[in-house]
């Protein structure tokens, strides 16, 4: 009897190891940490006369989430001319099993002579955006405007980019 019941459980786990080991992998929620590149796109300018015209700038950017809460630490450095970094936190709204949309405050970090896509003084920022992983891979797809408020130092004005690009989830 002990021999039939080692049997059973043997043929049990062998029929199960079986049917799982071809199931595929499910996809990974689209709240994970990433690291990225892209580009960032100046939409607005200061005071064009004194240099303050829209740029553009090499993004480099990442996110780390907090898996118990809907709150994430982003940063994004813009290279370029000059360089920017703007660190944000933001609360994070997921729309389906692949996309988040959110709303980020922080700072844009740009006290120079030079214009960034976010100005050449340091402000405070807004940050609305979107994440979407790509089934089945550890890619995300992101996209986001920052709006810098009184972002140049020849005259009070709001500076709009918008900034997209491709990261590495971990």
């Amino acid at each position: 009897m002990k021999n039939g019941w080692i049997g059973a459980v043997g043929l049990l786990s062998l029929t199960v190891g079986s049917l799982t080991a071809g199931a595929p992998a499910l996809a990974q929620p689209a709240y994970g940490s990433y690291l990225g590149v892209g580009g960032s796109f100046g939409l607005s300018d200061g005071n064009v006369f004194a240099g303050e015209s829209r740029t553009t700038s090499v993004l480099l950017s990442g996110r780390y989430k907090f898996l118990e809460a809907p709150v994430s630490l982003r940063a994004q450095v813009l290279l370029g001319n000059s360089t920017a970094f703007v660190p944000t936190v933001s609360f994070d709204i997921p729309v389906n099993f692949d996309t988040d949309i959110y709303i980020g405050a922080g700072a844009a970090l740009s006290n120079t002579a030079e214009v960034t896509p976010v100005g050449n003084r340091n402000s405070f920022v807004l940050q609305p955006g979107i994440d979407y992983a790509i089934p089945n891979s550890n890619l995300v797809v992101f996209g986001n405007a920052i709006f810098a408020f009184d972002a140049y130092r020849s005259q009070s004005g709001t500076a709009t980019s918008l900034q997209t690009g491709l990261g590495f989830r971990f």
